[in-house]
């Protein structure tokens, strides 16, 4: 179900754009003499980046109808678009916590993760996201071949993170892949596309688990909404 507070809908997603925002002006130093520009070539910062957007325009849009309409009832730019951006966010956090963190235990440097900025930008972020969509999105107008679109998102930045080294860009530290499972110098180009294939599966798993869940939701809201 949704609750139909445009007060409280507005509040929570001030709030969660400022937390949002203060993420990624952590992550990338923006708030120092001199920010990492860097940061911005990963998809961690740009799927935040994006919900950042998101979460503003849908704070904006809640205020917009609520001069127009009060503030009951519910507003959401786009259902879909809402999903979209959760589902964008939710790779960053799957990827981080189960692909990513495990191997950083292991590897030398100084570099910790779970600190509070790795916190912000790789859970924080994704959690309020999702419980956006859980209490202020309407649920039952996504369709079945979402998660595919959904998909892609991070295929889009794969693409761009592949052709971006190919043309002699690097990332932090001179890498040329932002992420480990994509270097094809250590696990050959078979194990990439493994991992990518691999994924891929587990992503879309997730994807139809969130149109599954937007079904059930559907079912269990009250008959009538008040837009």
């Amino acid at each position: 179900m949704v609750l139909p507070y445009r007060t409280l809908s507005f509040a929570y997603r001030a709030l969660a754009s400022f937390v949002i925002l203060l993420g990624i002006a952590r992550v990338s130093g923006l708030w120092t003499a001199t920010p990492t520009w860097s940061a911005f070539l990963y998809y961690t910062v740009l799927s935040n980046v994006l919900c950042l957007v998101w979460m503003v325009w849908s704070a904006v849009y809640t205020v917009r109808d609520a001069q127009r309409k009060g503030w009951d009832g519910f507003s959401t730019p786009s259902a879909r678009g809402a999903a979209a951006a959760m589902m964008a966010i939710t790779v960053t956090m799957l990827i981080y916590l189960f692909v990513l963190a495990p191997g950083l235990f292991t590897q030398p440097g100084a570099y910790e993760p779970f600190t509070l900025t790795d916190n912000l930008v790789h859970i924080i972020t994704p959690v309020l996201v999702i419980v956006d969509w859980l209490l202020f999105v309407p649920k039952g107008r996504l369709v079945w071949y979402d998660p595919i679109l959904w998909a892609t998102i991070p295929y889009s930045y794969l693409a761009f993170a592949f052709i971006y080294s190919a043309l002699g860009g690097r990332f932090a530290g001179g890498t040329t892949v932002p992420y480990p499972f994509m270097n094809v110098e250590t696990n050959g180009l078979g194990g990439v596309v493994l991992w990518i294939a691999g994924l891929t599966v587990a992503l879309l798993a997730v994807g139809y688990l969130f149109y599954g869940l937007d079904r059930v939701l559907t079912r269990a809201r009250p008959r009538t909404y008040r837009a």
